[in-house]
C-alpha cells in the first residue's frame, strides 16, 4: 500500500481517480481517522459509482463512528449498485454485513 504522501500525490496529480481515493479512505480508516476516510469514500463513489467496496468500507467506518442508521443505508444503496453492475461478490458481502446490521 502506497504511504499517506504517496497518495497525496497522486491525488494531486488526479483529484478525481477513483483508485486513489478509495486508497486515501482505507488508508485514512486504518489510522481510525474515520470521518476523513467516510468523505474520501464518498468522493470514490462520485467518481465511480461501481466501485462496490467503497460503500463496504465506508459503512465500516460510519459504524466505527457509530452512525449506524447512515450505514445501513449506506449497504443498502451498495447493495443496489453491486447488484447493477453484476458483482456477485460483492453482493454476498455487502449482504451479509446489512444482515448483521440490520440485527
Amino acid at each position: 500500500m502506497p504511504t499517506m504522501e504517496q497518495l497525496e500525490k497522486l491525488l494531486a496529480a488526479e483529484p478525481d481517480d477513483a483508485f486513489t481515493l478509495y486508497a486515501m479512505a482505507m488508508e485514512l480508516a486504518k489510522q481510525a481517522r474515520h470521518v476523513e476516510a467516510i468523505a474520501f469514500f464518498d468522493r470514490c463513489a462520485a467518481s465511480d459509482e461501481g466501485y462496490c467496496y467503497a460503500y463496504f468500507h465506508k459503512a465500516r467506518s460510519q459504524e466505527a463512528v457509530e452512525e449506524l442508521d447512515a450505514a445501513r443505508a449506506t449497504l443498502e444503496r451498495g447493495l443496489e449498485v453491486s447488484k447493477r453492475v453484476g458483482d456477485a461478490k460483492a453482493i454476498d458481502e455487502i449482504g451479509s454485513y446489512l444482515a448483521v446490521l440490520r440485527g
